[in-house]
């Protein structure tokens, strides 16, 4: 049920909002306060999905009161009640974080839209800052070791600027990882976050994939359709295994980091954006421009900042971190009780060789975890997790 909070001076108005917000929806939960202090201190006391607040009132006004709730609790929408004089005013409302506006006498229609517009935007960031926990968890750096306590004190230093970042590491070691975080610690953490797997992506569709196309540019061209840069514009980038990128794709992305502008495949008109670019390889990138099969002034400009991740093998002593961490994880999916690993069958996994890394221990934890005992053991580990 959806709580609304009417501040209103005025009683004949005060008692038309509440009937008709009260008649429209039997969801909706109205209350109501006769003036801004009364309102600011109900507002104190409970939790609403929604704030009608007047602007001319005594004691204290609309805007002070707007000013003062979202010091206290900044995701309450307000909606304005202006009378003719107080139109500036009102849309000046909306500059210090009001969702909109209404005039007095209120049209029917437009409160009710407005007001559902204001507890669907409410929904949506709830909504969204769920999904971001969720996908903060799915992207936890787990590990004590020395590799990723630098590792993290590295993404602590870079995140709040707008430093490229070159990743690099082994198949299944965490880079993708290591990007979230750098994204998710900066300030551009609003706003999107574009993966582009450039190894997935045929050579002859990578440039249309990244800066778009225009209709006609090619056969299957029938519409406009703009690219991963003006998706992640305001935001972040990630080119994961940049190493495979074509060389003519290369050449675009240089020209996007050096002027922040792209154009469509098709077409001349350039577009500006406001992009950070993080990147990532399994590859040695030096080797590969010795080759002739990675433009060098690219990867200076990538790689700003470099940030090696460490191979499984390396960092051993995270495992039993990592096992616990994954049965957890798993348990949570699964919706069942996490499993405990015996002593000697987390001394054994530590003893492996790990050329999978982190993805193949994940792999293996979890084949322990459905085919071993109520407690995974040594001898679950020697039968299941062959080596």
């Amino acid at each position: 049920m959806s709580k609304i909070l009417v501040i209103e001076d005025e009683a004949a108005i005060r008692r038309v909002l509440v009937k008709i917000l009260s008649e429209e929806n039997d969801a909706y939960q109205v209350s109501e306060a006769e003036d801004g202090a009364k309102g600011l201190e109900i507002l104190k006391k409970d939790d609403f999905d929604l704030v009608m607040c007047d602007i001319k009132m005594p004691k204290m006004d609309g805007v002070e009161v707007l000013e003062a709730a979202k010091k206290e609790k900044p995701e309450i929408p307000f909606i304005m009640i202006s009378g003719h004089g107080d139109l500036d005013t009102a849309v000046n409302t909306m500059r210090l974080g009001a969702f909109d506006y209404i005039s007095k006498p209120p049209d029917l229609n437009r409160l009710l839209t407005t007001v559902r517009n204001a507890l669907d935007k409410k929904e949506l960031v709830a909504e969204n800052k769920i999904l971001k926990k969720k996908v903060s968890k799915n992207y936890e750096m787990v590990g004590n070791s020395p590799a990723i306590g630098g590792i993290k004190g590295i993404i602590d230093k870079v995140a709040p600027t707008d430093a490229r970042v070159l990743i690099t590491g082994s198949n299944g070691t965490g880079k993708e990882l290591v990007a979230h975080w750098v994204h998710q610690k900066s300030h551009r953490s609003n706003a999107p976050f574009i993966e582009v797997n450039c190894a997935a992506i045929p050579s002859e569709l990578i440039e249309s994939e990244l800066f778009g196309h225009v209709k006609g540019a090619f056969t299957s061209a029938v519409k406009d359709r703009a690219g991963k840069f003006e998706a992640a514009n305001k935001g972040t980038i990630f080119l994961d295994e940049i190493g495979d990128m074509s060389l003519s794709a290369q050449a675009k992305v240089l020209r996007a980091l050096q002027e922040n502008k792209i154009s469509r495949v098709g077409s001349d008109k350039d577009i500006k954006v406001d992009v950070r670019v993080l990147a990532a390889t399994n590859k040695d990138l030096k080797k590969e421009i010795k080759e002739g099969k990675f433009r060098e002034d690219l990867y200076h400009r990538l790689a700003v900042i470099l940030i090696q991740v460490p191979s499984l093998n390396e960092r051993r002593e995270d495992i039993p971190l990592l096992i616990e961490f994954f049965s957890k994880k798993i348990g949570d999916e699964q919706g069942s009780v996490p499993k405990v690993f015996s002593a000697k069958a987390v001394e054994l996994l530590k003893g492996y060789d790990w050329t999978g890394n982190v993805r193949e221990l994940r792999n293996v934890v979890e084949r322990l975890i459905i085919l071993g005992g109520e407690e995974v053991s040594e001898d679950d580990v020697k039968l299941f997790a062959s080596k």
